[in-house]
């Protein structure tokens, strides 16, 4: 059985190698490989440099170099991409989702869930960060029919299945949890503790939660609906009003005075209108972006002895070295590099001696003497044979006589 950890990563230097670290000890005793995703980090290389080093050293992870950030879903996509284990585990890098909670999810995916979530009972952010989790709970809830006692959270393990039919998705709003839902019905949560973050803030401000929450409209038209059941109900408002002001002419003889109300009327209704029409541009524009296949990511470049990319390894092992002392990383991906020109070179010289094989035989064959005599076989067909040739047998060079 594998095991596959995806983690996306931004301004996390100082933080993912105790991440992979203590996953490692977590996981000691299976199969297990890491692929870790840098959504361009912001912090001068630092980021990548630390997972660099982690490549260099060790064998079971892979890196992926993104050119420009795409966002935590969609890191998170790229990940699944390579991802080959049959369990596929997904993590933060801030040390939150602590790798010693791992084990829970294993053991209650095993129960025979497709998708276990992990949920905190007690949640270690600030008070606008919880107050946009509850938000989004919620709507979450009324859009995409999450069932109610379900919650969930960006620490989760999924079957390869799942990721096989989410990975098919390739629109540039990728939005996981609405992936999640529409593949299987077979989904739970538990709960972990969530623990403390250990360097820096939260990279998550109100724009990019906002951001991040819009990503629900391309699996749901319930905002749409919404706009024809208040379109109904305003209308039908209005044609109350006018039944009263038309029976209050009638029967009271007054005019009805009311520019200022005409005018807070107009306003309101206006900007409902406003409204749901930058709604309805907005799922055209995702429509518009989509058909223009804008990518949900762009990879730069991918790290790992899997992907072969062994030259950049090695000058990442040799920080390593200097850091911590430690030739073996340096070593083995020098051993490496070493196997792999040897085998460049064993290429090469089968290709030379091939050719030259070639050669000599067809500079042979032009050296000898077309026979004039006629053997046995030429007096029964009247042809020229090269020496050699057996009865029947067609010559691969031909000479023009």
């Amino acid at each position: 059985m594998k095991y596959s950890i995806v983690i996306p990563c931004y301004n996390s230097g100082k933080t993912i190698s105790k991440v992979v670290l203590l996953t490692m000890q977590e996981m000691k005793g299976k199969e297990v490989e890491f692929i870790l995703v840098n959504d361009a980090s912001p912090d001068g290389g630092a980021t990548f440099q630390a997972l660099s080093e982690l490549a260099a050293a060790y064998k079971n992870v892979m890196v992926i170099d993104l050119a420009k950030n795409a966002g935590q879903h969609n890191a998170v996509m790229a990940g699944l991409n390579y991802a080959q284990g049959d369990y596929i585990i997904a993590m933060d890098d801030d040390m939150q989702t602590h790798p010693s909670q791992i084990h829970k999810l294993l053991e209650e995916i095993e129960q025979g869930w497709d998708i276990v979530y992990a949920y905190y009972p007690r949640k270690k952010h600030s008070w606008y960060r919880n107050l946009g989790s509850a938000v989004n709970f919620w709507t979450v809830r009324k859009l995409i029919g999450k069932p109610k006692d379900l919650k969930t959270s960006s620490f989760w393990v999924i079957r390869k299945f799942v990721r096989d039919y989410v990975i098919q998705y390739q629109n540039p709003y990728a939005y996981l949890q609405g992936l999640f839902l529409r593949t299987t019905q077979k989904i739970t949560c538990i709960p972990v503790e969530h623990f403390e973050r250990e360097e820096g803030k939260s990279n998550y401000n109100l724009k990019a939660l906002i951001r991040l929450w819009s990503n629900v409209l391309g699996f749901s038209v319930v905002p749409l609906r919404m706009a024809i059941w208040l379109g109904i109900c305003f209308s039908l408002i209005g044609i109350a009003g006018a039944f009263g002001v038309f029976a209050k002419k009638i029967i009271f003889q007054a005019s009805v005075a009311g520019w200022t109300s005409l005018m807070i009327a107009i306003c309101f209704f206006s900007g409902i209108m406003l409204l749901f029409m930058g709604l309805i541009g907005e799922y055209v524009g995702r429509m518009f972006l989509a058909d223009n296949r804008q990518p949900q990511y762009v990879v730069r470049r991918t790290l790992g002895q899997r992907t072969g990319n062994l030259e950049l390894q090695y000058e990442a092992s040799r920080t390593l070295m200097q850091r911590t002392g430690n030739l073996q990383p340096q070593y083995e991906v020098s051993q490496a590099l070493i196997q792999r020109n040897e085998e460049k070179k064993i290429g090469n010289w089968e290709k030379k001696n091939i050719e030259k094989a070639g050669e000599k035989e067809i500079n042979g064959i032009g050296s000898r003497s077309v026979s004039g005599s006629a053997d046995q076989t030429g007096k029964e067909h009247g042809d020229r044979n090269f020496g050699g040739e057996r009865p029947g047998e067609l010559s691969g060079v031909c000479l023009r006589g």
